[in-house]
């Protein structure tokens, strides 16, 4: 027995060193489709253009999507934005008017307002639409939703939408339980996974080869593919893509703590940890605790101006997380265990983010997360078949 115990404590060192020896393969800094215009300008070119772009439509010396086309002579007629705006610069469900871009006149149609979807007469007088938008790869990050809406409306206007493709920062793995349709919302409108292992401009592809837009119709659709781009490599996003995704790190760990939100559990909203941080007043945890304040990123913070007792997560290497490579759920079960009233944690948004209402079931009957796991995997393994038929770059 001591034998075997001492080679089984052999085997984990070993693996240990194993793992932590790992190089990890980084995405060159010119990755993105917007450094090849080589393949999209010739499609722009006579023809009157709108934009879906924001904050991250940038190249890698910084010269934004909409000045790069001006520069060149596009006709740019429409710029459209996602949720936090143009500019990036607003907080994670705040309402966005139509505006003006004050550097060129053009208007800005919201997307993230009263409408989510572009209506016909926004589309009037357009050749084709072209998309810019940096994913962090996650079913309820809602640039997924706006892009699922912009196809639909061009496909029933027969406009061309052409996305110029962006490496996925969590495109090494999947993982999450599956949407189902009955919990369709603006924070996961597709029948996938929570981590979807796909860039933008693959998901385009699958939305029209499974015919999941409306009526199902088909957009006519061309993806500039990323180039040096694999999934097995690790992308460091060179811009925030929202504000309170500030850091790589926050990037990573945005896959399993944002299930807090929908829980009485705040994320750090409102503090200068967001996503890397978790605690609630009602949380009996000690040693870590934090006090949310209206901030840039967020105006009202939950359990604003609380002290809240939970765990911080910033001291958490980067490399570390992509390595790791899974949705992590120890922290929700623990988070729920550690509650003094259990009959609050959970609110209506939970079932939203997690597309089905199994998992906070499993949660409250004390299933183990091992087990909570093992019942994803027929459904990742289904959708790890049918995303192999879209997938443009190496796994």
């Amino acid at each position: 027995m001591k034998r075997i115990a001492l080679l089984y404590c052999i085997m984990l060192i070993a693996g240990t060193l194993i793992a932590s020896s790992r190089s990890i393969v980084h995405t060159p800094s010119d990755a993105p489709a917007i450094h090849r215009p080589e393949l999209y300008l010739p499609l722009l070119k006579d023809k009157n253009v709108g934009i879906v772009a924001n904050l991250t439509s940038r190249t890698k010396d910084g010269v934004h999507l909409l000045d790069l086309l001006l520069e060149h002579k596009i006709r740019i007629k429409a710029i459209f934005s996602p949720e936090h705006g143009f500019r990036g610069q607003a907080g994670a469900g705040e309402k966005i008017a139509d505006d003006t871009d004050t550097q060129t006149g053009l208007p800005i149609i919201s997307l993230y307002g009263k409408n989510r979807k572009p209506h016909p007469e926004h589309f009037a007088g357009l050749d084709v639409i072209i998309f810019d938008l940096q994913d962090v790869g996650v079913r309820f990050y809602t640039y997924l939703s706006t892009l699922n809406n912009v196809m639909e409306a061009a496909a029933e206007q027969n406009i061309e939408v052409i996305v110029l493709d962006r490496p996925n920062p969590n495109g090494h793995y999947v993982d999450g339980p599956t949407l189902k349709l009955e919990n369709r919302s603006f924070v996961g409108m597709l029948a996938i996974p929570v981590v979807h292992g796909m860039t933008l401009g693959e998901l385009a592809q699958m939305i029209n080869g499974e015919s999941w837009l409306a009526n199902g119709l088909h957009c006519k659709l061309t993806v500039i593919p990323c180039q040096h781009y694999t999934h097995s490599q690790a992308y460091v996003l060179p811009i925030a893509p929202s504000p309170n995704l500030p850091n790589q790190r926050a990037i990573y760990l945005y896959p399993g703590i944002c299930f807090f939100e929908g829980t009485n559990v705040s994320v750090g909203r409102g503090t200068d940890w967001p996503f890397q941080v978790y605690g609630s007043p009602d949380l009996q945890m000690t040693g870590f605790s934090f006090t949310p304040q209206p901030n840039a990123g967020s105006k009202e913070p939950p359990q604003k101006g609380l002290t809240c007792y939970g765990r911080d997560l910033s001291t958490l290497s980067a490399d570390s997380l992509f390595l790791k490579a899974k949705l992590d759920l120890d922290d929700l079960i623990l988070a729920y265990k550690s509650t003094r009233d259990k009959s609050k944690f959970f609110n209506k948004f939970f079932i939203k983010l997690a597309g089905t209402d199994l998992l906070q079931k499993q949660i409250e009957e004390g299933v183990p997360s091992s087990m909570i796991r093992a019942s994803w995997q027929k459904e990742l393994d289904q959708f790890r078949q049918k995303r192999a038929q879209y997938l443009l770059y190496p796994n």
